[in-house]
């Protein structure tokens, strides 16, 4: 075995095509990680999976091996139709149809299997062409499949694989009809590979995954360790008035190249930034209405190391993988206990050690008890001593673009553009 984090199950030793094989050795992976080792010889077999794994645990790697096996193991039916994808993946969040659309295009590198990607917030009619070609896997999030679907821009009839990723995020999203939509749409289970992954598995998703799967296999990692022993999780119990004195107190000690810092409100996000800026630090700020160009550059750049921390409200909290992300810090407490799991998990990924810091404020401390029932223990409380608080310089002035247009106008520019309805659906993608 080479590091901890891995199982001693090697990947050459599974049935796995031998471009697949080619595409590991390229990227130098060589041990399957736990939630790989236990799913990959039952779903290499053609059966059904319901997986449980924490976050950073290579999931996506899991289900994207076992889909592209299936498809470059047999061939599409002699009936299929160019728009009708062989496989379909569906993600709750923007930044996780890209991530997941990015490791496929790594891993089956030396295959011709052809990816699409659909998501909310970026050129329509692009994407929609993007469609018209032969697509094996098509990758994106429920809102904006569905405009297409119905649009009959492709179908489902010819699915020989179906994955659902972050399957408890699809119910607090509310996408539940939307995949429910989808599924109904496919082949039957018993004619399909179906995969459903989380990094926690609820009774009303098993409840799904046993509605439109084939008997599938419930495989749980360390799943009476809800967050990863390799995240030192801190506590400090805070006035709101102190917040800001505190963070930019600890930013000021840590040795920390790279950090996310999570609040609960795009307001706060931005008050943040802005005194973080003033005290000369290198700050991105990323929430649910920011385009998702910007978005896939606030990521690129605190990946390259241009911008230190980034400020983020939970839209950060699934899907992004971003390398060596040392300290996590819970400006807010998280109002939902599954969050707080989402959100340290940007830390201490593939085996990596990490920092989780909290502050338990007056307005937010209510949900700490949730928080420490959920993951089974007490967060370790440390006291505010009299040099951690700094004087901070002033915040700088962010300005907020103004909307162009008069209010109550919609000028519809593009005649395929969905409806009202569906916009509001697509919305949903920005979480």
């Amino acid at each position: 075995m080479v590091d901890t984090h891995l199982s001693e199950v090697q990947f050459k030793d599974l049935d796995l095509h031998e471009k697949l094989q080619q595409g590991l050795a390229d990227l130098g992976f060589e041990y399957c990680t736990p939630i790989q080792a236990k799913t990959l010889p039952v779903t290499l077999q053609g059966r059904d999976v319901a997986g449980q794994a924490q976050t950073g645990t290579g999931k996506t790697a899991a289900f994207l091996l076992a889909t592209m096996n299936v498809l470059l193991n047999t061939r599409p039916s002699p009936d299929r139709k160019p728009n009708q994808p062989r496989a379909i993946i569906i993600a709750p969040t923007r930044e996780l149809a890209i991530q997941i659309h990015k490791d496929a295009q790594a891993l089956g590198k030396h295959s011709d299997l052809k990816l699409a990607l659909v998501y909310g917030g970026v050129d329509y009619e692009k994407q929609r062409k993007s469609l018209a070609g032969d697509i094996d896997i098509l990758i994106g999030t429920p809102g904006r499949m569905i405009d297409y679907f119905k649009q009959r821009v492709f179908d489902l009839r010819a699915v020989q694989v179906s994955v659902l990723d972050e399957a408890d995020r699809m119910f607090d999203l509310g996408f539940i009809k939307d995949i429910r939509f989808l599924f109904r749409r496919m082949p039957k289970p018993e004619k399909r590979l179906s995969m459903m992954f989380s990094a926690t598995l609820s009774y009303r998703v098993k409840e799904l995954a046993y509605e439109h799967m084939n008997n599938p296999e419930s495989l749980e990692v360390q799943a009476e360790n809800v967050t990863a022993d390799s995240i030192k999780q801190i506590l400090y119990h805070v006035q709101n008035e102190e917040k800001i004195p505190l963070l930019i107190g600890i930013l000021n000690r840590l040795d920390a190249p790279r950090a996310i810092i999570f609040v609960n409100t795009k307001r706060t996000a931005e008050k943040v930034a802005a005194w973080l800026m003033g005290n000369e630090y290198k700050v991105g700020l990323l929430s649910g209405d920011v385009p998702q160009k910007k978005r896939q550059r606030l990521i690129r750049e605190i990946a390259e190391g241009e911008i230190q921390i980034l400020v983020a409200t939970d839209v950060a909290a699934r899907g992004l993988h971003i390398e060596d992300v040392s300290h996590v810090i819970n400006y807010d407490l998280p109002q939902n206990e599954e969050d707080y799991v989402h959100r340290i998990g940007r830390t201490a990924r593939a085996g990596a050690t990490g920092v989780a810091i909290s502050f338990g404020c007056e307005e937010y401390i209510f949900s700490l008890m949730d928080i420490e029932q959920y993951i089974g223990h007490k967060i370790p409380v440390e006291p505010i001593t009299d040099g951690l608080l700094a004087e901070p310089n002033s915040p700088v002035k962010i300005t907020r673009k103004k909307t162009q247009g008069k209010r109550g106008s919609r000028r519809r520019s593009n005649p395929r553009k969905p409806s009202r309805k569906h916009v509001s659906r697509g919305r949903k993608d920005d979480a």
